[in-house]
């Protein structure tokens, strides 16, 4: 496909960067503790590591994992934490000791953290206290045989850090009893680390850095395989893109998206800290009267998060008493920004909401609204530099412009492949090194991508093509509709039918009010023939809400 993006990129964007002007990530890190060393790196609970600080931190423990431990090159380590201050220290000092960090969400059923460390052949992990009771359940039956625990107070200062772990462990019993015999707290780690000199590796682009889990198409969680040069390649791009408003050494960036996640820990946690930023760690985003405060002490340049972020922020009345003249980016990414979130966060913060998109397997970052938009365009923007998209049908045509198909994807952050799963990769990157996304998409002449929706949620209607995220936009603008998710359910009349589940803002809104809505907005096959309402919806780690919950 000709590159049409590239007559619509905001002036001075470049269409190639060198995504190999540095050798790994550890020397983008390295490089950053070296330019901003005096400058608060990472912010938690009120208490900030400044850029040398943590780069002191990820040495001791880098000789830890090399010293102590004997890890080989190569080796597995997971972290099982949410954003806290030892963090960054552990993912960064993993990868300096040249091992490959394997992330896992803190929430993880006792099943699916077994799965995750057996099928990725983890042999050392660091968890945080408040989850440790489900690494016990599982730890006989996986290959771990170093545990690291760490605490929320562990790096907060001694008076602090006290009180923090006091209240969590004896006051809000948030900290369930185990017991690991081989486990070593986090500061011992580090100070056993600090004893011996750590012996740096010569790490190359080509060296796997993550082994990042996702679910896919197909439910499997799978490890994407993501190398040093995927991450930097990334890093490069998206520094090209945002390099009109973001000033080094000066931005502020709020974390409330978990640094387990792949958008915030590209976007977040390696971008942001090659750019030099002040990095607030969010630990418990779902507290958003908590959060709220915490916007409104300190002066945030960028915000990064989901719909049902944004849309939880909006409708928070504090939320609008926040001073917003130091704001520059507020980027949505991770699910579908819904049009009437986008327009009320532009009339209360003053700033468009960005829309970005990306994948687990594309290190995030696939395409990105420019900058310099005034309102939201209900499109995911363009392809960034170093990128080529393609749009195709099912036997792999390119469609002309305008028309729906698969979105495929090209570019130096594509996932090397499936970790041991030859046949996966196969299946998803071409003979060309094109990635099946599994999105369905629409080019405009300006070179625009819009999300139809996911190719799975698709809902066939007698015959008529329907996408959940059409709907949704659509009741999203009822004034009484906080929340909404669409699916597909059975139906012997027309093969399909379109239900809703609707969590309320209005107590009085009915089932009748939304079908006359969607009468008004939507052709007769798009319109809803059942509506279920609920006090919540069910999402994922990030907040995204999850159909295939929903549909049973």
């Amino acid at each position: 496909m000709e590159k049409i993006w590239l007559n619509s990129y905001e002036p001075g964007v470049r269409a190639e960067v060198d995504v190999r002007a540095y050798g790994s990530i550890v020397d983008v890190f390295h490089d950053s503790v070296k330019k901003f060393g005096g400058r608060p790196g990472y912010t938690n609970m009120g208490v900030s590591q400044t850029y040398a600080e943590t780069g002191a931190y990820v040495d001791q423990f880098a000789s830890y994992l090399q010293n102590v431990l004997k890890l080989p090159r190569g080796e597995r380590v997971a972290v099982m934490m949410p954003n806290v201050l030892q963090y960054p220290v552990a993912v960064f000092g993993i990868l300096q000791a040249g091992c490959v960090v394997v992330n896992v969400n803190p929430l993880y059923t006792p099943r699916e953290l077994e799965h995750q460390l057996k099928d990725a052949g983890v042999s050392t992990i660091v968890v945080l206290e408040n989850f440790a009771n489900t690494l016990e359940l599982v730890l006989p039956r996986t290959p771990v045989k170093n545990v690291v625990v760490a605490s929320v107070g562990d790096m907060l200062g001694l008076l602090k850090g006290t009180l923090v772990n006091f209240v969590l462990r004896k006051v809000k019993k948030m900290v369930p009893e185990y017991r690991i015999a081989q486990a070593v707290r986090f500061k011992d780690a580090l100070a056993q680390g600090k004893q011996q000199p750590f012996k740096p590796l010569a790490l190359t682009l080509e060296d796997l850095a993550f082994l990042q889990y996702t679910g896919g198409t197909t439910g499997v969680a799978k490890g994407a395989e993501l190398t040093h040069g995927n991450i930097v390649a990334n890093m490069q791009q998206a520094g090209e893109w945002i390099k009109s408003k973001v000033v080094d050494g000066e931005e502020t960036v709020v974390t409330a998206l978990p640094l387990y996640h792949i958008f915030s820990l590209t976007v977040n946690l390696m971008i942001f800290t090659k750019a030099g930023a002040k990095n607030i760690l969010i630990t418990n985003p779902r507290d958003i009267p908590g959060f709220v405060k915490e916007l409104k002490n300190n002066q945030v340049t960028v915000l990064t998060g989901v719909n049902t972020l944004f849309n939880a922020l909006v409708h928070n009345p504090d939320f609008a008493g926040i001073d917003f003249s130091t704001w520059k980016i507020s980027l949505g990414g991770g699910m579908a920004v819904q049009k009437a979130v986008a327009q009320e966060w532009k009339r209360i913060t003053g700033t468009p909401l960005i829309e970005a998109y990306g994948l687990t397997e594309t290190s995030p970052g696939v395409c990105v609204n420019p900058l310099n938009i005034p309102e939201y365009t209900g499109s995911i923007g363009l392809p960034i530099p170093n990128t080529d998209v393609q749009i195709r049908d099912n036997e792999g045509r390119e469609v002309p412009l305008g028309e729906a198909g698969e979105l495929w994807v090209k570019g130096p952050q594509v996932m090397r492949g499936y970790w041991q799963r030859a046949d996966e990769t196969a299946k998803a990157i071409d003979a060309q090194g094109y990635l099946a996304t599994g999105d369905v998409a629409i080019m405009n002449a300006q070179g625009y991508v819009k999300l139809v929706d996911r190719k799975k949620d698709m809902i066939v209607v007698s015959g008529f093509n329907v996408y959940p995220n059409e709907v949704e936009d659509v009741v999203a603008e009822m004034p009484g509709v906080l929340e909404v998710a669409c699916v597909g359910v059975n139906s012997e009349k027309s093969g399909e039918a379109i239900k809703l589940f609707v969590v309320k803002k209005d107590p009085a809104l009915t089932a009748e009010d939304i079908i006359a809505f969607c009468r008004q907005n939507l052709t007769a096959y798009k319109v809803p023939k059942d509506i279920e309402f609920r006090q919540e919806l069910p999402k994922s780690n990030v907040g995204k809400i999850l159909r295939k919950e929903l549909r049973g």
